[in-house]
């Protein structure tokens, strides 16, 4: 069990002190010891009618594909010397996805791992491989995190960027006491809250509001959870992290958008926590509140999070999609997609769910 629980330790990351907890003290979103959100919020599971374990151990939901995921190799992203107006995204699995903006490149979310899980050995693991090796990625302007969860923030993922990039980590208030235990030097570190920017590069990353919840081991919220813009002088991106529908949408919206693309939660959620994951129907929705104008979609097929079907997030955004006319994009891991010109969606994961 000892070696079972051997990175454990380190992999929990970071305890705020000194001027890191102090400025998180001073946000306006944290109040009682904690970082809260807008909205009251449940983020414990509750389903009063149901056994989760249950259903987890012997649901009937097809949770997993029943095949090989289709991987792409994604082409050498030649954006030095390309048309600076060209916005791309490849979409490398679950949350993890890199933003190609005038001839600047961010990488948000990276977990190349193959559990989401403080131990190696026990977790959440890998429905497919990694298009391309860490090693692999190009040279970056801006590693984003969104939150200190397990499947957006992996240590050995951020060990191996911090030796192989020279990128700075953006992320929340709180976020960089994890990446300052894993090494990254403090000159790396850029921590926002939300409304706050930082020029990178031709870019302004502005970390904007989410709804949902903090932590990586018993304690909750001691670390903020954000939604990020990516603008440059002509195109804009928004990423919403992990997040609950709310009201914010519509406000970040109005004040940032209209946005060339939206990287939209749809996976890992259910009735048991409506507020902290959105229902796909609830990313349509969002997108539309944000002044989106291609939708692409991100944390599912990578992960078994939660208990639908495999299938069920994209299956049910697509038809939300095309009853509220929203331009949509479904690449396979590791695929460009570049969004003045997307590739038609061709339903590739249903032979295989």
């Amino acid at each position: 069990m000892a070696w079972v629980a051997r990175d454990v330790p380190a992999a929990l990351g970071g305890r705020l002190s000194g001027a890191r907890a102090e400025r998180a003290a001073r946000s306006p979103q944290f109040r009682d010891g904690a970082f809260r959100n807008r909205a009251s919020t449940r983020t414990m599971a509750g389903a009063p009618d149901r056994n989760l374990v249950r259903e987890l151990i012997f649901g009937k939901q097809k949770r997993r594909p029943t095949a090989a995921v289709p991987l792409v190799r994604p082409a050498d992203p030649a954006v030095t010397g390309a048309d600076e107006r060209e916005l791309g995204v490849v979409w490398y699995g679950h949350a993890s996805a890199l933003i190609e903006i005038e001839g600047h490149r961010v990488l948000v979310d990276p977990v190349w791992s193959d559990r989401c899980s403080p131990s190696a050995l026990v977790g959440p693991r890998r429905l497919h491989e990694p298009p391309v090796g860490l090693h692999e990625l190009p040279a970056v302007d801006a590693i984003v995190i969104s939150h200190d969860h397990y499947d957006h923030l992996d240590m050995a993922t951020v060990r191996a960027l911090t030796a192989g990039q020279s990128a700075p980590f953006v992320v929340p208030l709180g976020v960089g006491a994890h990446l300052e235990r894993w090494g990254v030097p403090e000159d790396r570190i850029v921590e926002l809250d939300w409304a706050e920017s930082r020029r990178v590069g031709g870019l302004t990353i502005t970390a904007t509001a989410a709804q949902h919840f903090s932590g990586r081991g018993l304690r909750r919220d001691g670390t903020l959870w954000s939604s990020w813009v990516v603008a440059g002088a002509h195109r804009r991106v928004f990423y919403t992290g992990d997040s609950g529908y709310f009201d914010g949408y519509a406000e970040i919206g109005a004040e940032h958008g209209p946005f060339d693309v939206t990287l939209m939660q749809i996976g890992a959620y259910d009735r048991a926590w409506p507020s902290i994951h959105m229902f796909p129907e609830e990313a349509v929705a969002a997108h539309l509140d944000l002044r989106g104008g291609l939708l692409l979609p991100v944390h599912w097929a990578t992960f078994n999070l939660a208990l639908h079907d495999w299938s069920e997030p994209v299956d049910r955004l697509w038809a939300e999609a095309k009853a509220r006319d929203v331009r949509l994009a479904v690449p396979r891991p590791g695929e460009r997609v570049v969004v003045d010109d997307p590739p038609a969606v061709d339903g590739w994961w249903q032979s295989i769910a």
